[in-house]
């Protein structure tokens, strides 16, 4: 079932990735513009962005910190006034595994302000835009991370549960209005920041199997795009279980 339009040509349409200098973010920037999208990457640090920007003129770079609300406000104003945004990939994260035996409060809130909070205020700088154009697409990249409480997941988990129902919300309010919105929620993917990850991770794909993901949910008119399947679609069924059976279970195949 569509729940968006499908967006299944790309020449000309002009994407903002936020938070997409490495990983998913800046795969899914190629992938959209290997097919024809003119792209905007932005980050707080360019890593390999600034070159491949300097050698092809359908690629922008500019340096972005999604907790400071007057840059986030500055950088959109200056994009909308080259011309309207067709879609905004929210792509930033931060992740450090977390157990409550040993909080760091900065560290949660660090997460809090990358993840959710950063998320707002791009959404915030862009929809009037797309308002007032009554056309567009919000997507925002959370994970199944943030489907049940996990191990190692108590800064990580809980701000990416928050961006599925921030998305949800923003669905239903914006459907009538012209505007997609679509929740990206990946399992393992081979980034910077499942490198600092100590265990097997089941089913990891690369960054460009997930870029390659994420267009064909939006080729389809997905509002959840979740992969891979073979991993996701077992998570789902976790999501189903009561508590009782659910708390057992999860200590028993992590061990902690």
């Amino acid at each position: 079932m569509q729940l968006n339009p499908p967006i299944t040509h790309w020449q000309g349409r002009r994407v903002w990735l936020v938070g997409a200098s490495t990983g998913i973010g800046l795969a899914c920037a190629q992938a959209l513009r290997a097919a024809g999208a003119l792209v905007v990457v932005s980050a707080r640090n360019p890593q390999g962005v600034q070159d491949w920007a300097a050698q092809d003129a359908g690629v922008k770079w500019r340096a972005l910190d999604v907790s400071d609300g007057a840059q986030v406000q500055a950088t959109a104003r200056a994009l909308l006034a080259e011309g309207p945004l067709d879609m905004v990939v929210y792509a930033a994260g931060y992740y450090r595994a977390q157990r409550a035996t040993a909080m760091d409060m900065d560290d949660l809130l660090q997460h809090d302000k990358v993840n959710y909070q950063g998320a707002l205020q791009v959404i915030h700088a862009v929809l009037p835009g797309m308002l007032s154009q009554g056309s567009g697409h919000i997507s925002l990249l959370s994970s199944v991370a943030g489907w049940r409480g996990l191990p190692n997941g108590l800064a990580y988990g809980p701000t990416k549960a928050a961006l599925t129902h921030l998305a949800e919300t923003l669905y239903m309010d914006l459907q009538d209005q012209g505007i997609g919105v679509s929740v990206v929620n990946p399992g393992f993917v081979a980034t910077p920041l499942t490198a600092q990850n100590q265990f097997t991770m089941p089913a990891l794909i690369s960054p460009e199997e997930a870029a390659r993901e994420m267009l064909k949910g939006w080729a389809k008119g997905q509002f959840d795009i979740h992969f891979p399947k073979r991993f996701t679609l077992w998570l789902k069924l976790l999501r189903l279980l009561p508590y009782r059976l659910y708390f057992p279970l999860v200590r028993k195949f992590t061990g902690l």
